[in-house]
């Protein structure tokens, strides 16, 4: 498969304006309106955990681009704080709806991975809604170790996972 993980390039604005129109949450952290080159910007101070809202920590924003068609978003968490490391996780991640079942998230995940080991993680956490089979199925076959789930005041139990990097 020749998907890779990237971060958006200028060239990217047609297809993420088309996918914030198919995905929730496929643009954290753009504002309808915004320009797509300041977009980029408010990714760059992410990555350095500047300018963002209370309670989010340094993130990275990948796409997952299988032939130059952007299929999926990925984000890897460069920590934990409190919230994610009970529901979040440190890696989200969702392919497009014309995109699914032809195995990209797991390779997204997959590809993911060394990312993290590069951040200095040594393990990541990886969770998911307790009744989606497809995405418990794609954390096992990265590796993910079943911990526990969290019901506690959240509407959807989450899967918690754990995936050793080392």
């Amino acid at each position: 498969m020749d998907l890779i993980l990237r971060p958006l390039e200028p060239s990217d604005e047609v297809e993420f304006i088309a996918a914030l129109g198919e995905m929730e949450n496929f643009g954290f952290y753009y504002e309808t309106g915004m320009s797509f080159v300041d977009y980029l910007s408010v990714l760059d101070r992410a990555l350095l955990g500047e300018g963002l809202p209370d309670g989010h920590v340094a993130n990275s924003l990948f796409v997952a681009d299988v032939g130059g068609v952007v299929v999926g978003r990925l984000s890897l968490r460069h920590s934990l704080n409190d919230a994610l490391l009970t529901v979040g996780g440190h890696i989200g991640y969702g392919v497009l709806p014309a995109h699914r079942r032809k195995g990209y998230a797991t390779a997204m995940l997959h590809h993911a991975l060394p990312l993290a080991g590069e951040l200095g993680l040594t393990s990541v956490l990886v969770t998911c809604d307790e009744d989606n089979i497809a995405s418990r199925k794609i954390i096992e076959a990265c590796g993910g170790v079943y911990e526990n789930s969290y019901t506690l005041d959240i509407d959807v139990p989450k899967r918690r996972y754990w995936i050793d990097l080392v």
